[in-house]
């Protein structure tokens, strides 16, 4: 393909001059942080509400592809790691245009999420303390992690590891007394037995494929972790690692607490909505000051996932600023860090703030739904560019392979079609078939764009 000799090259170099400050520590941490955000201790209660104790059937099949999906990245990543992962992988393997559209899709997703999870903690925290301002606990929060971003990639790593063992500790804890109370041998509590489970798929169908799409939704943030591997002291082994040990994070946090949470809570309790699964669950339990804790828990999830998104963004922004694909402002390094595109990328988070104030019906609204379904192009550009890419590198250099997709390319096939069944779902659904529509719309509009740019860059 003509475009394999314009872009094989700038992928590697983009990460030539950023620091690799994280240690394995950081990257095993970030991988398992990943997988716990705020999506899986709140966002799940309206999965439940609608596909009732199915959520786990649902949340079973989208972790199956999500499996499928970072064992893909994993195998490109490791072959060649760069902060601009699956749009450097895009760019490679589909052409220059690709990498454009995957790119900058990604960032305005990833930019937008730093606002709203500003605007999650804010919330949480002003409920604490009545009477203050939530725009300006978003702009604390927008300030020091900004301000951890700056200063060097090791103090995003720092940030990530504690918050996502503190992550990993509340889960842990809730599947360990959720069994034991299962079981029957937690202090003061009986064995509910299979009484929760007997309405096993209460709204039929319809209600298991908008489980099924909330399920999807809640893995976004795994791609992280191929971002940060650029910047680690061993990338390949990094996200080798990372790759490998996600079928047993997945099938234990995401699966398992679902699991815990239908088989002792109702299903339909009015408090797996209004207080989250997790608080639901811990109430039923009769523990305590639960709620508040896992409050807390969700206030730190929401944190970080602001600092992830803001580290990802900037080091997406970098990655096609060095591939020629953007404003060369964003690209400049100091001490290793691309500096301006921390700013702009915080700059643009709090924006979204704003207009979820200021214009929370039209504009904001809009800008929810253009950014609805990126995760799902995402992960076609995903699946296509591995497609594309294990021949040529099987061909070329086949010590790249550290990492190699099951069964290829029969479960790549197999997860670009639970892809589009899912896209088809979407179109079937009231509630998300504008979000598809109008993430079609933007994708549409960036792949011009970028294959404008190539063209014009071809005749340079």
């Amino acid at each position: 393909m003509p475009s394999s000799t314009t872009t094989e090259t700038p992928p590697q170099q983009t990460d030539a001059s950023l620091s690799h400050g994280l240690k394995q520590r950081h990257l095993s941490m970030i991988a398992l942080g990943g997988v716990i955000g705020a999506g899986l201790f709140v966002g799940s209660g309206a999965g439940i509400a609608a596909a009732g104790p199915s959520i786990v059937i649902a949340y079973t099949v989208s972790g199956l592809l999500v499996m499928l999906v970072m064992r893909m990245l994993g195998e490109m990543s490791a072959a060649y790691p760069s902060s601009g992962s699956f749009s450097a992988h895009a760019e490679r393997a589909i052409g220059p245009w690709a990498g454009f559209a995957a790119g900058w899709s990604f960032w305005i997703l990833l930019c937008t999420a730093v606002g709203l999870e500003g605007i999650g903690a804010a919330h949480i925290v002003s409920g604490w303390l009545p009477g203050t301002s939530e725009w300006l606990w978003v702009a604390l929060f927008m300030v020091v992690f900004c301000g951890t971003n700056l200063a060097a990639v090791k103090n995003f790593g720092e940030f990530e590891f504690w918050f996502a063992a503190l992550k990993v500790g509340a889960i842990s804890l809730f599947l360990v007394l959720g069994v034991l109370a299962i079981a029957g041998v937690l202090p003061g509590t009986d064995a509910p037995g299979t009484s929760n489970l007997t309405d096993f798929l209460p709204h039929g169908s319809n209600g298991l494929i908008i489980g099924l799409l909330a399920s999807v939704f809640a893995y976004g943030g795994l791609e992280t972790v191929t971002i940060a591997a650029a910047e680690s002291e061993d990338p390949v082994r990094g996200v080798a690692s990372a790759v490998r040990t996600a079928m047993w994070r997945i099938a234990l946090f995401y699966i398992g607490s679902m699991a815990v949470v239908v088989t002792l809570v109702p299903w339909d309790s009015e408090d797996v909505v209004a207080k989250g699964p997790y608080v639901a669950a811990l109430d039923h339990l009769g523990i305590s000051g639960a709620g508040q804790l896992m409050n807390v828990v969700v206030l730190v999830a929401l944190l970080s996932a602001m600092n992830a998104n803001i580290y990802g963004s900037s080091r997406i922004a970098y990655s096609l600023v060095q591939r020629g694909q953007g404003p060369k402002v964003l690209g400049r390094l100091s001490g290793g860090v691309p500096r301006i595109a921390v700013l702009v990328s915080c700059v643009l988070g709090f924006v979204c703030v704003l207009l979820s104030y200021w214009r929370p019906d039209d504009v904001f609204k809009w800008l929810l739904n253009m950014i609805g379904a990126v995760i799902l192009v995402v992960w076609i550009f995903i699946a296509v560019s591995q497609l594309l890419l294990r021949r040529r590198i099987e061909r070329e250099t086949p010590d790249r392979l550290v990492v190699r997709m099951w069964a290829f390319p029969w479960l790549t096939w197999v997860a670009l079609a639970g892809m589009a069944a899912i896209f088809v779902l979407m179109a079937r659904e009231p509630d998300t078939r504008l979000q598809l529509y109008s993430t079609g719309g933007m994708t549409l509009v960036l792949a011009a764009v970028g294959y404008a740019w190539q063209r014009a860059r071809a005749r340079r």
